[in-house]
């Protein structure tokens, strides 16, 4: 086992790319990535939160979309994570990284009523929906086509899970009053 530790690439360091993006170019849409990057990971912890403790007459529904958007919210982080590291960049990772890089905020470790729970959750994914679309733009200008195809995927799976939950909000419901004060 060697004992030898070698840094390969720094974290916040830009290499050369096999895809010839410009090096400055490639560290502002780097920097976008591992913004939505860091997004997508406070999400996933969130929604996987509210997995573990969702409660009431439609918990099997709920239980099963929350495993359904967190794993939407991982597999685009990792495609995010390729794209970083494909334009000559380090994803960010660790939890602490995650979170300072983040521009989302998680709610917490408090365990709250689902409507509240959701509500929070739209939100994130709001602020989520706000930061990729400024990305799509931003790799668009860049001229960095790649990355706006990632960013604009993206986009599509973020806003489609939200529309989900603002459906779920809604005040309709199958479950009557009754049913409800049991």
């Amino acid at each position: 086992m060697s004992t030898q530790k070698t840094v390969r690439q720094q974290a916040d360091q830009v290499e050369e790319n096999s895809i010839r993006l410009d090096r400055e170019k490639a560290e502002q849409v780097i920097d976008a990535l591992n913004t939505d990057l860091a997004n997508l990971y406070v999400l996933y912890h969130q929604l996987k939160k509210h997995h573990w403790n969702v409660e009431g007459a439609e918990f099997r529904d709920l239980h099963l979309f929350f495993e359904e958007a967190y794993e939407h919210a991982e597999e685009r982080a990792d495609v995010i994570a390729e794209r970083a590291q494909a334009i000559g960049g380090v994803p960010v990772s660790g939890p602490s990284n995650l979170e300072e890089r983040a521009t989302v905020e998680f709610e917490g470790e408090d365990v709250y009523d689902i409507r509240t729970m959701m509500e929070n959750d739209l939100e994130m994914y709001a602020e989520t929906v706000e930061s990729i679309r400024e990305h799509v733009q931003l790799a668009n200008d860049l001229g960095d086509f790649g990355s706006e195809e990632v960013f604009r995927r993206t986009l599509v799976v973020v806003e489609d899970d939200a529309h989900h939950i603002d459906h779920y909000l809604e005040d309709d419901t199958l479950v009557t009053e009754e049913a409800m004060e049991r």
